[in-house]
């Protein structure tokens, strides 16, 4: 059985519309493209014990995932990413736009402690907020993702928000993702989902964005509410 198997009972549903608020210009991209949506929040470790190696190839997985995903001709229209780093702060580096508008991300720094706690409250706080501007815009979307990725464990008060990411994973309003690197604190990272964290296989970023592009893929490709989507294997970068 594959890591993924384990780790994702996984039923993907379109969330239906019908709140109705007033949208301010900033969201104009979803009235020019009402394509259903996926919306992604990357939340990344960007401490200190990231530096050289891990963070050269996390800033290429990355870009990988950005230009992967734009190849899609369903995906890059349904895509929406934002992104977080913790290194030393939290910090919105990418507020949510749909993919086929990024060009890229500056290449991250790696320094500081790791306040994962507050930047994986700043992306549910903005994930919610991103619902609502859906919701307004009558625009479909599927269930957010929330992928978090650290090579150790939160330095801030971490628990409230990990208990929250959890009951909405439970409660099928969030996939959450947790992603450990090079021995990072798995147990802490699986309080933030149901299910437990998947530890990279050595720094294969590129084989994690990869499955992510094609897990979005598929998400995409969906055209009912009710349907399931059978997300790839994710052996080509998990390890046991």
């Amino acid at each position: 059985m594959s890591l993924l198997a384990s780790f994702f009972p996984l039923s993907i549903s379109r969330v239906s519309t019908s709140q109705e608020i007033t949208m301010p210009e900033s969201h104009n991209d979803l009235i020019d493209n009402p394509s259903p949506r996926c919306p992604v929040a990357l939340v990344l470790d960007t401490s200190g014990s990231m530096c050289g190696a891990p963070i050269d190839e996390l800033n290429a997985g990355i870009q990988f995932f950005i230009d992967e995903v734009k190849r899609d001709d369903l995906a890059r229209w349904s895509v929406d990413l934002a992104v977080y780093t913790a290194g030393g702060s939290a910090d919105c580096i990418q507020d949510f736009i749909g993919v086929e508008q990024i060009a890229g991300v500056a290449p991250l720094g790696a320094s500081g402690s790791t306040p994962l706690g507050a930047a994986t409250h700043m992306a549910l706080n903005d994930l919610e907020g991103r619902k609502r501007a859906y919701r307004g815009a009558g625009v479909p979307y599927y269930q957010p993702w929330l992928v978090l990725i650290s090579d150790g464990g939160p330095t801030d008060s971490w628990q409230e928000v990990a208990r929250r990411a959890s009951d909405l994973s439970a409660r099928r309003k969030l996939v959450s993702l947790p992603i450990g690197v090079n021995g990072a604190d798995l147990g802490t990272l699986s309080c933030f989902s149901t299910k437990p964290a998947v530890a990279l296989d050595g720094l294969k970023f590129r084989e994690l964005f990869q499955w992510l592009s094609a897990s979005m893929a598929r998400v995409s490709a969906s055209t009912s509410s009710d349907a399931s989507v059978q997300l790839p294997s994710n052996e080509s970068w998990g390890s046991i």
